[in-house]
């Protein structure tokens, strides 16, 4: 793992209890080791105080930026997800978002390239809430973003334009959902880029509701005033928008009959702007919609935002207005049951070509990967059956599972991508050759199959069928057949015949 605790046996049983853990993550932590020496002495790893979150997962860090480095373009993806604790939590848990549920918020960064690679985890903030915070989110609407909750969206964009200037020659892309459609973000990416000598700082816990004040949170950097129009040190950004925004353009005061300034609306200005493409995609079958074909009507404009109501000091420091692209995505004729497809996105990518245009949405639409991550990590590794003492153990913990989650996914996406690339540049002999034995019954083959057909006996493991006409295996079955193959592959080491050796 590489990972350094400041001391040797510390750093030694990190290693053997990452090994554990992966090998069944579905297992418990009692579960994943055969002698209560070995459960205790991983117990007394995540409660020793020298082992932070951070120690564990800064060799996964520096192995990301140098995968990150060997790509021409890399989207930072940033999300949440809760997990909740409720039925067990810590005794010095704090809430979710109600008094009596208890459990942690994950806000991962996740690298992945434009066609869907996961190349791991760059940044995470986990954070609870206290009791005495919830329900005043309208009180603090107006405090400086520094203070507010939401303030982790604004750091993960600082966080992306860190990793652009440690891999310049990588163009580096933060895509977010809607609560990251923050002004400050847009105005950072036109302003001049903040102080990166320092990392952001996303070990300080958060004690607030939503938009609510982060219990010591760092000081923004100011931007500058009079920035230049581009900034080539800071990331771009393709963020889905929440809000409709004003433009600088005023209403004629004869179309809305006031006396007071009322400026045209962003929306309604692409709306009137002419389609510049129409496609058809194939939505996949969710919880809330069955799959079905979608006509899309796409607009694109270039706008500029004024500063929001409640910020007018922005129009003090000179940066009242931000110029940035919108690209409007509607579905066309579609079954009027919410879940037409609508995605307002707000880029600092260019949109002149039809090309540039099908570039944004596609890198939107990959942010679908950091939802199938969350999925691995809560449904494949259980994480949520975690039961520690305390919570510092518990995120000690979740720095484990959280490599695990990457390796998982990333596994199922090189099967897809890449399935002709033999399965031992991913697997040990004995893991490949004990799985080949057990579900073929045949004899081992000249020479180690390719990864796609390892894959699918792997998943077969976990109850994937396996038959020409499926498409590759997903997650689940994926990581069920990894913690079969454990098993065989100890086995094997142990009782079966000589490994077979390739050339």
């Amino acid at each position: 793992m590489g990972i350094d605790l400041g001391d040797k046996r510390l750093n030694q049983r990190s290693c053997q209890v990452m090994e554990a853990l992966s090998v069944d993550p579905q297992a418990s932590i009692n579960g994943s080791f055969t002698r209560w020496d070995d459960t205790l002495a991983a117990y007394r790893l995540f409660d020793n105080p020298a082992v932070t979150p951070e120690a564990i997962l800064e060799p996964h860090y520096q192995a990301t930026l140098a995968r990150i480095g060997e790509h021409p373009v890399v989207l930072i993806l940033q999300d949440t997800t809760e997990l909740d604790f409720t039925k067990h939590p810590p005794k010095d848990a704090e809430c979710l978002n109600k008094p009596d549920r208890f459990g942690l918020y994950d806000h991962t960064h996740l690298a992945v390239t434009p066609e869907g690679l996961p190349l791991g985890v760059v940044g995470t903030h986990v954070f609870d809430r206290s009791a005495e915070s919830l329900g005043k989110t309208l009180q603090r609407r107006a405090l400086p973003i520094e203070e507010k909750e939401s303030y982790r969206w604004l750091q993960g964009y600082r966080l992306a334009s860190q990793v652009h200037q440690q891999c310049a020659v990588t163009q580096i892309v933060n895509v977010a959902d809607r609560e990251a459609d923050m002004y400050d973000i847009f105005l950072e990416a036109q302003a001049q880029p903040p102080d990166f000598t320092q990392p952001p700082d996303f070990t300080q816990p958060a004690d607030a509701c939503d938009d609510a004040p982060a219990a010591n949170a760092p000081a923004a950097n100011a931007p500058a005033a009079n920035a230049p129009a581009a900034n080539a040190s800071a990331a771009d950004f393709v963020i889905r928008s929440k809000e409709d925004r004003r433009t600088n353009e005023r209403v004629p005061p004869a179309e809305h009959g006031t006396r007071y300034a009322v400026y045209r609306k962003v929306r309604d200005e692409v709306r009137a702007s002419p389609a510049r493409l129409q496609k058809t995609i194939t939505l996949s079958q969710t919880p809330k919609r069955a799959a079905r074909q979608a006509d899309l009507e796409i607009r694109a404009l270039p706008v500029t935002m004024k500063h929001p109501k409640n910020r007018p000091v922005l129009a003090d420091a000179g940066l009242a207005a931000v110029d940035c692209n919108v690209v409007h995505v509607k579905e066309v004729n579609g079954p009027g049951d919410d879940t037409d497809v609508e995605w307002w996105l707000i880029t600092s990518l260019p949109i002149e070509s039809v090309a540039d245009i099908e570039r944004v949405i596609d890198y939107y639409k990959a942010r679908w990967t950091i939802e199938v991550y969350f999925r691995v990590l809560k449904t494949g590794c259980k994480v949520e059956d975690i039961q520690l003492e305390t919570t510092a153990r518990l995120k000690n913990c979740l720095a484990f599972y959280q490599i695990i989650a990457w390796r998982v996914l990333c596994l199922t996406h090189l099967n897809r991508e890449c399935p002709s690339l033999p399965c031992t540049a991913v697997f040990t002999d004995c893991e490949w050759q004990s799985v080949w034995r057990v579900t073929t019954k045949q004899d081992l083959p000249d020479k180690p199959p390719p990864l796609s057909e390892f894959v699918g006996l792997l998943a077969s493991l976990g109850g994937y069928n396996n038959r020409r006409t499926e498409p590759p295996p997903g997650p689940q079955p994926i990581w069920v057949g990894l913690r079969r193959m454990s098993d065989f592959a100890l086995a094997w080491q142990y009782f079966g015949p000589p490994s077979q050796t390739y050339v």
